[in-house]
């Protein structure tokens, strides 16, 4: 069968033996996460005809103000993943804290806990850019059977077995990795059916694109100051591009395809980063070491950082391996300076 007719559920079957922990489990917690990405992705094509677009009123525990499909996409997933009985866990951006799912069943065997960001980028959607899901997948740590603990999603990202993300823009992709590489999927929207589009994708070494907000330059500790001039700098196969769409999914995805690298470092105005460790680094970090390419906070890889709450901030650079590796030579020296 050509990867063009190959569907989503049937390439999560024929690779489910390749995943140490083969139960099942996974499977159908991947083809949940794939139901709910459909409903949602529905929802998004629709804004501007239905009342679903703009804030909802509220705000998030991150102090961000909830957009209406924040609201939508966040419940669709967790109800999504509850009512299929496969996770004994979810933890969500927009939720205060985790969510324990059938804690008072003595028979509960189920092994696996999300953590979701369920849609990045989200201001976006008023203006028909592109916006995302990401998700994340760990084993739990605390003994199945009994109430999830939050030790079970404070783990250090090199334990995830599974991440991935949605991208609702042109068309609608779902990329994701078990650890054996990473492999992205089209929807026909015609048919509702994810096929196998990008198989075995990968950064390239090098790229000419830089990804990040210039508006806060001013606010850019030294070392990134001086990579973002280095990118700037017409010599050999620079300047580089300036890409920034404002959707972390989007930006990543276009780096990935093309060759780039992400920038989102800590600054005066956000002391310890900006982006979420658990929803947001950690998946695409995993996402980038199985895709050749390498994700850092400056000085030390993403996914060896000790998480020590369940919305904790970082910085985060992600990308092209070489980009990557000059940036953190920036940052190194800048603190030699």
């Amino acid at each position: 069968m050509s990867g063009q007719n190959k569907t989503l559920g049937e390439f999560i079957i024929e690779n489910q033996t390749a995943f140490k922990y083969t139960t099942g489990e996974l499977t159908r917690l991947l083809n949940s996460l794939r139901l709910a990405a459909k409903v949602v992705n529905h929802e998004v094509n629709k804004a501007g005809l239905v009342d679903i677009i703009g804030a909802a009123g509220d705000v998030n525990i991150q102090g961000e103000d909830q957009q209406k499909l924040d609201v939508y996409a966040n419940e669709v997933f967790i109800q999504t993943l509850k009512k299929r009985n496969i996770v004994c866990g979810i933890a969500s951006e927009e939720e205060d804290d985790f969510i324990s799912i059938n804690s008072q069943d003595s028979n509960h065997q189920n092994k696996y806990v999300v953590l979701i960001d369920p849609l990045d980028g989200s201001s976006n959607i008023d203006v028909n850019v592109s916006v995302g899901t990401i998700f994340s997948v760990y084993r739990r740590i605390t003994p199945v059977g009994s109430p999830v603990t939050i030790e079970d999603f404070l783990q250090e990202g090199h334990q995830q077995v599974a991440a991935g993300y949605i991208v609702y823009g042109t068309s609608t992709m779902l990329v994701y990795t078990t650890g054996a590489g990473v492999n992205g999927f089209t929807l026909n929207p015609a048919i509702g059916t994810f096929y196998l589009s990008h198989p075995d994708m990968s950064f390239p070494e090098d790229g000419q694109i830089y990804s990040c907000n210039e508006g806060n330059y001013i606010h850019f500790p030294q070392g990134i100051k001086d990579y973002i001039k280095y990118c700037q700098k017409e010599e050999g196969d620079r300047p580089y591009t300036s890409r920034y769409i404002g959707s972390l999914v989007s930006d990543f995805h276009r780096n990935m395809i093309k060759g780039g690298i992400y920038l989102y470092p800590k600054s005066s105005k956000n002391e310890k980063g900006k982006l979420r460790l658990l929803y947001e680094c950690n998946p695409m970090a995993f996402l980038a070491e199985q895709a050749n390419g390498k994700a850092s906070d400056g000085f030390q890889r993403i996914l060896d950082i000790k998480p020590t709450e369940l919305h904790e901030r970082v910085p985060f650079i992600c990308g092209s391996k070489n980009m990557v590796e000059k940036a953190e030579e920036f940052e190194r020296n800048a603190l030699k300076k």
